[in-house]
């Protein structure tokens, strides 16, 4: 069970995986120009969970001013209910708080309901709520937010 999951920076090799994990997970998929614009990005960190060999996971931050905003976070429908979406969003908010950021926000879809669990379980709060934000379905986006990245701690389980 998870014995080999490791999470490395995005490579050029990892995107051709990770746009088959992101059709079959996401209604409104980025683009194969979008994830190669985070293979350099100079304030960002986007980090790809692999397990026995094989993309699982994916996800990035941008590191605003001393903000993280969580930019998009999947895993494989096979690979889910595995903590692997908790560990992916603990090595980024980690690294985040390295780099010295004090907070973190993000945008979930409100249908979402495990999204929301887990970033509850990670200490960040519902704030607000974004009509028709989503372009596909226009579906409404709740904004989240981490305010003590400084001081935060990974949950124990």
């Amino acid at each position: 069970m998870l014995k080999t999951l490791r999470f490395e920076p995005l490579k050029e090799s990892h995107i051709s995986a990770i746009l088959e994990i992101e059709k079959e997970t996401n209604a409104a998929p980025w683009s194969e120009r979008s994830f190669r614009n985070e293979l350099d990005h100079k304030y960002g960190v986007f980090l790809v969970g692999i397990e026995q060999a094989e993309v699982v996971a994916y996800g990035g931050v941008w590191l605003v001013i001393d903000e993280a905003h969580v930019t998009t976070v999947s895993v494989a429908p096979a690979s889910r209910r595995q903590g692997i979406g908790q560990r992916l969003m603990c090595e980024l908010l980690d690294r985040a708080k390295a780099a010295g950021m004090v907070c973190s926000t993000l945008e979930v879809r409100a249908g979402n309901e495990a999204a929301i669990y887990l970033y509850k379980k990670l200490g960040y709060d519902v704030v607000a709520t974004r009509k028709g934000y989503y372009p596909d379905n226009k579906e409404d986006a709740v904004v989240m937010w981490l305010y003590n990245l400084d001081t935060w701690e990974p949950p124990r389980s």
